[in-house]
């Protein structure tokens, strides 16, 4: 008899694909196989996002797609949180669960697809690291779990629950399993990755027998202690984000901070009820840039909230031209089922979202195009992500993978995925850049 068989699709935000990784390493530590076809496997995975309406239609037509292709199909994720509106529309499905349910989701498969009995753990061995759908060179470490804030437009929290820090051993553990399986570049993630350790008041833990403090610059320290690539993402500007700055300069991890400021007008901040929207963004950048120079700073931002004016949108642009922000997402505000800002006055015309997104886009784009002229002829370090027929593609430590952009090595067929190259930058438009390897 051979080992059943289970397809995995894995939609929504690296949060929810450190879920599938999890999910689909417990399946193969449990003698499943998994297989990349429909028609190959005994039953199909279907982890969901449920964050904006484009999501989860999204996520409906992944269901669709499997129970016409399949017919047997488990559900997880953020939009299983609400059951009821996936089983309207797909009555088939065999079984639903919310975010973060792991066992429920490995015990649904269980029941429909029953393990095989020959199955031996010791012999059919699943990787120190874990099942990972990243490239072998890169890896999301997921630090926490959940959110204490209640931004208005958000709905996280009542999906995934507050604010639950992991023990920073299990982290640590989990991130040194990861280097010494051939990752080189940690991509640090959560909701609220600043608030680390805040819901078990910092409590001291242990790693190779030293104890370690559950703070985000103990945490840092100890992750760049590894000899990878450090990238944080989900950063909020609290006032001791600016102890991890000096780590970034002395090249412990990376000068990278990807920071969701949403917008600049204390108005629209306060109507969103964003954390630490009172600080003064604009001195604490400047601030970050004279201890970092070269830190890269990258967010996102929302047009078109409820409420947001003309003159919330220029104040806007404004603190857009005066941040040089290197890179930056534009989302044009759409009513997510649940969220609180559903009931805020002031809805925005459809029109008026696309035309101040537009301008918004615009200015970045100068802002990014500027930015990266300024490294043309400069030497860079590059990981390199791809290699193909052409050349070699790759991402220098101001960009992180699937969001930021890219550098072209037009020739170097050579290299191999994960490895650590110098460039010469030749050429840069808005978003990439194209260059020549180093040979020193």
């Amino acid at each position: 008899m051979s080992n059943p068989k289970v397809g995995f699709v894995s939609l929504g935000c690296p949060k929810a694909l450190v879920d599938s990784e999890r999910i689909l390493t417990q399946l193969r530590t449990d003698g499943y196989e998994i297989v990349p076809t429909y028609q190959d496997a005994d039953v199909v995975v279907v982890n969901t996002c449920g964050f904006i309406d484009e999501a989860k239609a999204e996520s409906l037509e992944a269901i669709g797609e499997a129970i016409d292709a399949n017919g047997k199909v488990i559900v997880t994720g953020c939009m299983g949180k609400n059951a009821e509106q996936i089983t309207s529309i797909h009555p088939q499905v065999l079984s639903v669960t919310g975010p973060q349910q792991y066992e429920e989701v490995v015990g649904a498969v269980h029941e429909y697809v029953p393990p095989a009995i020959e199955h031996d753990p010791y012999l059919d061995l699943v990787p120190p690291q874990g099942i990972k759908l990243t490239p072998r060179h890169y890896a999301y470490l997921k630090i926490s779990e959940g959110c204490n804030h209640s931004c208005t437009f958000c709905i996280i929290p009542s999906l995934r629950g507050k604010l639950v820090s992991r023990p920073v051993g299990e982290v640590m553990d989990e991130a040194e399993r990861l280097v010494k399986a051939g990752v080189n570049e940690l991509l640090v993630i959560s909701q609220d990755t600043s608030a680390y350790g805040v819901d078990i008041k910092y409590r001291t833990g242990f790693w190779q027998g030293r104890p370690m403090k559950s703070k985000m610059l103990d945490l840092c320290k100890g992750l760049g202690s590894l000899g990878a690539w450090v990238r944080l993402h989900y950063v909020y500007p609290y006032p001791h984000v600016d102890e991890i700055i000096p780590s970034m300069e002395e090249g412990i991890i990376l000068p990278y901070l990807d920071i969701p400021f949403q917008h600049a007008s204390p108005t629209v901040l306060k109507t969103m009820k964003r954390p630490a929207h009172a600080e003064n963004t604009l001195n604490r950048v400047k601030a970050w840039r004279s201890i970092c120079p070269d830190i890269t700073l990258r967010s996102t931002f929302i047009v078109g909230f409820p409420g947001e004016t003309e003159q919330d949108f220029e104040l806007m642009l404004g603190w857009l031209e005066e941040a040089q922000l290197d890179r930056v997402g534009c989302f044009k505000y759409s009513p997510v089922e649940g969220a609180k800002a559903n009931e805020l006055p002031g809805a925005v015309p459809e029109e008026v979202k696309q035309e101040r997104w537009e301008q918004f886009m615009a200015t970045q784009q100068k802002i990014s195009a500027n930015k990266l002229q300024q490294k043309v002829g400069k030497a860079v370090e590059v990981i390199i992500d791809e290699v193909g027929d052409d050349g070699a593609a790759g991402r220098t430590k101001a960009d992180a993978p699937e969001i930021d952009g890219k550098i072209y090595l037009e020739g170097a067929t050579h290299l191999q995925p994960g490895q650590l190259v110098k460039a010469v930058v030749e050429e840069a438009d808005e978003y990439d850049m194209w260059g020549h390897l180093l040979h020193e």
